[in-house]
C-alpha cells in the first residue's frame, strides 16, 4: 500500500482512496464525523483491509468481542503503519494477545471511581470538583483505556434518570465549583444532547467551570465543527483537555480542529499517558510537546499508566517519567513541560512526581540544582515568612484545608487520613454503624468499613 505524506514534519497519512474499502467515498463524506462513527473498523476482516494483521492481533481481535470492544475510526486507521506492528498508533488501537493476560497487579477499578461514586456515573473525590461520565462510547477504543470496565459495552448516552440524579447531587453540594465531563467520549454525543447537559449544569449557581475530556481531535477531528464551537461559546467558561500521545497524531486535520476550538475561546490542555513502546522516549515527548504548543495546546499532564486490567504491557517504571521530565525541563519552555503524575491506586488522586531540584535546606539558605546540574545557594530573607493568616481576609474567609495543607495551616502534629468520605459533603453517605456505602456505576451498593 502506497503511503502519501500529508504533513511531513509531523505525520505520514495515507489517502483513503488508496484503500479498496473506501475508494468510492467522496471527501465531503469522509470528513463527516457521523460517517466516521458509523464506519468504525470493528472486526479482523475490516482491519485487515487497512493493515496487515499479525497472528497475535488477529487472535486478540476475535477475543475482544467478549471483553473490551475494538473500534477504530477510518481516519485514525489511516495513521497506522500497515506493516509495522510496533507503530505507535497501531499499538494504541489494535489489541494483541497479551492484553487478555492478567497482570500480577491488575485492578478492575484502580482509581476507585466506583467506590467514590455517590450516585451512578458521578465520582466525587476532590473537595471542589466532580467527574460526570455522560456516555460509554468513544470514536476509537484505546487499548490503554483506564475505564475499559465501563467503556464500549453500551454505546449510548447517560440515561435521563441517571443524569438527573447526578445533577441533584451537584445542586445539593455547594462545594462543587468544577464539573468534568468524561466517559467514554462526551463528543460522541450530538450537539443538541451536549447543549442540554451543559445548559443544565449552567443552571446551578455554584458551578463555575465546566471541563470536557475528549480524544475526538485525535481520532475523529471532523467532530469539531463550526456549529459545535458556536454551541460551546454559549456556556463559557468551558475548558477542553485533549489526549495526544504521539507527535504523529498531530495531523493537519487534528491541528485545524484544535484551532477551531481555540478560536472559539476554549482553552486547550493535553493529557498524555506514558506508554511503553509508544512514547517512552524523551525525544518523542519533546517532539510531542513542541508540536502541541505550536498548535496552541498546553501540555497539562503526563500520566503514569494505570493498573487497569490488560494494561501491563503498556506500563513503564515511574523512573521513566522522571527521566522524561528531566529531558524537558530547561530544554523547552516552561509552559511546554507537563506535570508528571501518578494517579494513585485506591483513589489516592493525582500525585505529582518530578526530579528533585532541592538538594538541601537550612533556615538561612536553600541549595538548589538546575537542569544543567549547576548547584546554587539561594539566601532566605532574614525575616522569614511574615504572612499572618489571622489578618488575611482570604485566609479568614476560606474553608479549612484538608490533607497536608491543613496540617501546615493548623500546625497539628498529626494527620489521620480519612479513607472515606474524601470530599466535604459526603457525610450523609455514612450509615449509623459507621459503614461507608458507595455506589458503583451499575447502581450496586458496596460497603467499606471506616
Amino acid at each position: 500500500m502506497k503511503r502519501k505524506p500529508i504533513r511531513s514534519d509531523l505525520c505520514i497519512m495515507r489517502d483513503h482512496r488508496e484503500i479498496s474499502l473506501w475508494r468510492e467515498i467522496p471527501s465531503e463524506l469522509w470528513q463527516d464525523w457521523r460517517w466516521q462513527m458509523r464506519n468504525r473498523l470493528r472486526t479482523c476482516e475490516e482491519l485487515s483491509q487497512v493493515i496487515n494483521l499479525t497472528p497475535s492481533e488477529t487472535a486478540a481481535c476475535k477475543q475482544a468481542r467478549g471483553t473490551f470492544a475494538v473500534g477504530v475510526t477510518p481516519y485514525y486507521a489511516l495513521l497506522m503503519d500497515p506493516d509495522d506492528a510496533q507503530c505507535p498508533v497501531r499499538l494504541q488501537a489494535v489489541p494483541v494477545e497479551q492484553e487478555g493476560k492478567p497482570g500480577a497487579y491488575d485492578l478492575h477499578d484502580p482509581l476507585h471511581e466506583d467506590a467514590d461514586s455517590p450516585t451512578p456515573f458521578l465520582t466525587h473525590r476532590y473537595p471542589d470538583r466532580v467527574l460526570l461520565l455522560v456516555t460509554e462510547m468513544c470514536a476509537t477504543y484505546c487499548r490503554h483505556c483506564t475505564r475499559r470496565r465501563l467503556v464500549g459495552a453500551k454505546e449510548g448516552c447517560i440515561t435521563k434518570d441517571a443524569l438527573e440524579r447526578a445533577l441533584d447531587y451537584i445542586r445539593a453540594t455547594p462545594a462543587v465549583r468544577d464539573v468534568l465531563l468524561s466517559g467514554g467520549d462526551p463528543l460522541s454525543l450530538s450537539d443538541s444532547r451536549l447543549d442540554y447537559i451543559l445548559s443544565r449544569l449552567r443552571e446551578i449557581p455554584h458551578v463555575e467551570v465546566i471541563r470536557i475530556g475528549t480524544r475526538m481531535p485525535v481520532t475523529n477531528p471532523f467532530r469539531i465543527t463550526s456549529e459545535f464551537c458556536e454551541m460551546l461559546r454559549k456556556h463559557h467558561p468551558v475548558w477542553v483537555n485533549t489526549h495526544f500521545n504521539h507527535p504523529v497524531e498531530l495531523t493537519a486535520d487534528a491541528v485545524a480542529a484544535c484551532g477551531r476550538l481555540v478560536d472559539a475561546g476554549v482553552p486547550l490542555g493535553n493529557q498524555t499517558v506514558l506508554l511503553r513502546g509508544v512514547n517512552d522516549c524523551g525525544n518523542v515527548q519533546k517532539s510531542l510537546v513542541l508540536a502541541l504548543v505550536k498548535a496552541r495546546i498546553r501540555p497539562y499532564y503526563l500520566y503514569q499508566c494505570d493498573l487497569s486490567e490488560g494494561l501491563e504491557r503498556f506500563r513503564t517504571p515511574i523512573s521513566k517519567g522522571i527521566e522524561i521530565i528531566e529531558h524537558l525541563r530547561g530544554h523547552v519552555s516552561g509552559y511546554a513541560v507537563p506535570t508528571f503524575v501518578v494517579d494513585a491506586p485506591g483513589g489516592g488522586g493525582k500525585i505529582p512526581v518530578a526530579p528533585n531540584y532541592v538538594l538541601s535546606q537550612s533556615p538561612s539558605k536553600t541549595v538548589l540544582r538546575n537542569y544543567e546540574g549547576r548547584i546554587v545557594s539561594y539566601p532566605e530573607p532574614e525575616w522569614g515568612d511574615t504572612h499572618d493568616p489571622k489578618t488575611c481576609r482570604y485566609c479568614q474567609e476560606a474553608a479549612p484545608q484538608r490533607g497536608v495543607a491543613g496540617l501546615v495551616q493548623r500546625g497539628s502534629p498529626l494527620i489521620e487520613p480519612e479513607i472515606y468520605p474524601r470530599p466535604a459533603g459526603r457525610s450523609e453517605m455514612m450509615t449509623p454503624d459507621n459503614t461507608q456505602r458507595a455506589v458503583c456505576h451499575n447502581g450496586c451498593p458496596k460497603e467499606r468499613k471506616q
